[in-house]
């Protein structure tokens, strides 16, 4: 059983996208999974409750199946950061609720685990803890998506000094092309690639190119072709 938490170096890097890819590749390869995404905010209300889009990528791709209050234990309806959107909805975010919420689920015997965070690897929980104190607590190996645009090369390094720097292990990373127009020189695009792999110090599970949006919301599918599994924790 493999367990990681998924962060990245910014808002819209495409941690969903790379996240629900890597369970729906584990899947065609037979295995389990399970998708976890315990603070959401941009959530829509249904009659069910609010629904964020990204968790429920997760819990559709989550075999066996799990109910969406286990995948989604916070949802937060304004699209900010999830402690302000917290604070709003008169909810309290700590790192100890959520480990007590993720502890069991971690557990389970799935083939792959994967916890998604919100933000970046320093978006905060509360006054005085952030979201990526949840790895550490947890023990749970990193996965860093980077979102690939201009100035992505500093936005990667930095997160990787700081997910080492606070006593978390970088397992790998992924690049999601988020800006189609840095993608279209292709020398100049594989000599960003080369300096992440250079510099990152972790193994390249893939880089997906910037898909339709729908697809990529409905279909996270489409992301297989372009991802490989990470190796054990």
């Amino acid at each position: 059983m493999t367990r990681y938490f998924v962060t990245g170096t910014d808002t819209d890097a495409g941690k969903t996208l790379v996240s629900a890819g890597l369970l729906a590749l584990a899947r065609s390869r037979g295995l389990t999974t399970l998708g976890l995404k315990p603070i959401a905010s941009g959530s829509l209300p249904t009659p069910d409750g609010l629904r964020n889009d990204d968790a429920l990528a997760l819990q559709a791709r989550s075999v066996p199946p799990v109910a969406y209050d286990l995948v989604n234990p916070f949802a937060f309806e304004p699209a900010i950061a999830p402690h302000l959107a917290a604070r709003q909805a008169g909810a309290e975010l700590d790192l100890a609720g959520l480990c007590a919420h993720l502890s069991p689920l971690l557990r389970e015997q799935r083939d792959l685990i994967l916890v998604e965070g919100a933000g970046g690897w320093r978006v905060p929980l509360n006054e005085r803890e952030e979201l990526a104190g949840l790895a550490l607590a947890l023990e749970l190996p990193v996965i860093l998506v980077v979102g690939l645009k201009l100035g992505c090369l500093n936005h990667a390094r930095l997160t990787a000094e700081a997910i080492r720097a606070d006593g978390a292990r970088l397992a790998g990373w992924a690049g999601s092309v988020v800006d189609a127009a840095f993608a279209r020189d292709a020398a100049l695009f594989a000599d960003n690639l080369a300096t992440l792999e250079r510099t990152l110090g972790a193994p390249c599970l893939g880089v997906v190119p910037r898909l339709n949006r729908v697809k990529a919301a409905r279909r996270p599918e489409a992301a297989i072709a372009y991802l490989e599994l990470p190796h054990g924790n």
